[in-house]
């Protein structure tokens, strides 16, 4: 039933080997830069590449300040730690995701809080959180948000745009502005993404990006927080350990963190972002080819939100139950054509099963159906 799927992609990446879910490319300058580093022998936290691929990506993005991290679950915690988020705090995000995004809120001592995704986006969905803020939350008398059950503030908003897909951001934006809550895009998988011609990460108080080895860009591993200049120059002191300028003394003025980006994966990063516009151009092309492909075939094809365009990070079809999904997973990957499902709901973890949550029922059926497949840019791809 899947032959004619597993064969298109093993003649699009031109390989009877195993085909990866997402790998990255080296293309371009990364050789020649890695080794500007190590001639330099500024490979660790100070170093030229740094400003560059800070200075680069607020510009690619147009966030008034970007701040280099080494991972994009580092630049959540500190995006929501600048957001006020404290110990005994709830915040707002979906179950669909990757664990990343709510370990992020435990390491601050706060508490996720689930709130349904939509079918279109597969992201937070603004309706839902409407309604579920409408009956089980208050606002008191300074203004801040309580949940009704426990009185606990409910600090913030955290939506994660899924697979490169951009939530409904206008109407998230305007229920977050009602009921208080400080909105912070989760935006690791959605670098190129726009929602309206703007970039995802660019329009909460913070937003967060990921370079980790299987993203659109890497630096191996690595992440970036978008915000503006004010936010910014705080989170640059605080992810370099609150360290004060000095010419020669270590003097730290409150707790820091160690999260700065090497000089040496930056490097990486600064040639990757030069390649980003192609790798983007080709990889929404290749979302068109399984569009084309999957017509009739019983699996529909994830398509863009209307009034965005997805970087197309992993591709996603969706099937009619789990009998087709646990099926498409077992043909392919018997055929060493890497599919995955997604993951599992983050509220049936352990971790988080305990958390408050409302009518999860899209993501629920998203479970049951999504399946991943195989992403990877080509580099001798033509546009």
């Amino acid at each position: 039933m899947y032959d004619s799927l597993i064969r298109f992609i093993r003649e699009y990446f031109g390989t009877t080997e195993f085909i990866p879910l997402h790998a990255p490319v080296f293309a371009g300058k990364e050789r020649e830069y890695v080794n500007a580093t190590l001639e330099s022998t500024f490979v660790s936290s100070v170093g030229a590449f740094v400003d560059q691929f800070e200075n680069r990506m607020a510009l690619f993005t147009g966030s008034e300040r970007a701040v280099a991290t080494v991972n994009g679950t580092a630049a959540l915690h500190m995006a929501l730690l600048l957001a006020d988020v404290r110990p005994g705090d709830l915040v707002v995000t979906q179950p669909l995701t990757f664990v990343a995004t709510c370990n992020a809120i435990a390491y601050c001592g706060a508490e996720p809080v689930f709130v349904d995704v939509d079918l279109h986006t597969m992201g937070l969905s603004p309706h839902a959180l409407e309604s579920w803020l409408s009956q089980n939350a208050y606002r008191d008398v300074d203004g801040r948000c309580r949940a009704k059950v426990n009185d606990k503030i409910i600090k913030a908003c955290l939506p994660m745009h899924t697979f490169g897909h951009p939530v409904e951001l206008d109407t998230l934006i305007e229920c977050c502005a009602r009921w208080g809550l400080t909105l912070v895009e989760d935006a690791a998988e959605s670098l190129g993404s726009l929602y309206k011609g703007r970039h995802t990460g660019t329009f909460g108080a913070l937003g967060t990006l990921s370079f980790n080895g299987n993203k659109v860009i890497t630096t191996g591993g690595g992440g970036m927080i978008l915000t503006n200049a004010q936010i910014g120059a705080r989170a640059k002191h605080l992810t370099t350990t609150a360290k004060l300028s000095h010419a020669y003394e270590f003097r730290h003025d409150e707790v820091g963190y160690n999260y700065r980006l090497p000089n040496l994966n930056a490097a990486l990063g600064c040639a990757q972002l030069e390649q980003l516009d192609h790798f983007i151009a080709v990889k929404r092309q290749l979302a068109a080819f399984y569009e084309r492909e999957l017509d009739g075939s019983g699996l529909v094809f994830f398509k863009e939100p209307p009034e965005c365009r997805s970087n197309y990070w992993l591709n996603a079809v969706i099937c009619e139950g789990a009998q087709q999904r646990d099926e498409l997973l077992k043909a392919t990957n018997a055929q060493n054509v890497m599919t995955r499902p997604i993951w599992a709901l983050m509220n049936k973890l352990p971790a988080y099963a305990a958390c408050l949550k409302g009518d999860l029922s899209n993501a629920e059926w998203l479970e049951a159906r999504v399946v991943n497949l195989p992403s990877s840019v080509v580099p001798s791809a033509i546009v």
